[in-house]
C-alpha cells in the first residue's frame, strides 16, 4: 500500500544540465569539455549539494584554475541557467497525484543557496507537504541518513513510501532501507507505475 510519493528533483521534475549554462559562454567544443569534465564538474558541485558553502568552494576553485575565474563565478552566479527548463509530463503527474489527495514530498541533492534561488521557480513544489534539501541538512543521497531523517519528518513508514529517483545509487540505497522505488527514465514508464499501483486514472 502507497500512503505517500516521494520524487527527487532534478532530472525527474526539472532538467539540469551545466553544459546549458557553459555553451553559451564557452565557444570551442572541446575547450567546454574539457572545462566540464576538469574545472566545474558535477562532482565539484556535489560538495555544495553535500553543504558546503560556495563562499568556501569557489575562492577555492578559482584560486586552483585562476585563468576561468569569470566561468567559476557565473557557476555561483547564473546557476539557474543550468536548469533549463520542466522534464516533459512530470509537472502533470505531481498534479494528478496532488488532485486525488496523495501526500506527496521530495528528498532533493541541492545546495542550499541554489535551492533559495530555485524554489521559487517551480510551481509543482508547492504540492510537496514537505522537502528534504540536503545542501540545508548536510546529507546527500545516497547517504542511508537523509532517507531515515526523511522517513521521519514524512510520517510515513519506508515500506509505505514510493520513491522516485534517476540515479540508480539512490534507489539502491534507498531500497535496502525499505522504500518502494521507482528508476526514474521518463514521465510515460513513471505514469504507467502509477496507473498500476492505482495511484491515477
Amino acid at each position: 500500500m502507497v500512503e505517500a510519493v516521494v520524487f527527487d528533483v532534478g532530472r525527474v521534475i526539472v532538467q539540469w544540465d551545466m553544459r546549458s549554462l557553459f555553451a553559451k559562454l564557452i565557444g570551442d567544443p572541446a575547450q567546454l569539455d574539457w572545462f566540464l569534465a576538469n574545472v566545474v564538474t558535477e562532482e565539484w558541485h556535489f560538495q555544495h549539494d553535500a553543504g558546503r558553502p560556495l563562499s568556501d568552494m569557489v575562492p577555492e576553485r578559482k584560486a586552483q584554475f585562476p585563468e576561468y575565474a569569470a566561468l567559476i563565478d557565473a557557476y555561483a552566479k547564473r546557476f539557474l541557467e543550468t536548469i533549463p527548463g520542466p522534464v516533459p509530463g512530470t509537472a502533470a503527474l505531481i498534479r494528478e497525484l496532488h488532485d486525488a489527495g496523495t501526500p506527496l514530498y521530495a528528498i532533493t541533492n541541492f545546495g542550499a543557496e541554489f535551492w533559495d534561488m530555485f524554489r521559487p521557480t517551480c510551481a509543482e513544489l508547492s504540492c510537496m507537504k514537505d522537502i528534504v534539501v540536503s545542501g540545508r541538512e548536510r546529507i546527500a543521497k545516497p547517504d542511508p541518513a537523509i532517507f531515515r531523517l526523511a522517513a521521519d519528518r514524512f510520517g510515513h513508514s519506508p515500506e509505505n513510501m514510493l520513491f522516485i529517483d534517476d540515479n540508480a545509487a539512490n534507489i539502491t540505497v534507498a531500497a535496502a532501507e525499505g522504500w518502494q522505488v521507482h528508476h526514474f527514465r521518463d514521465a510515460p514508464m513513471l505514469a504507467d507505475e502509477l496507473r498500476g499501483r492505482g495511484l491515477i486514472a
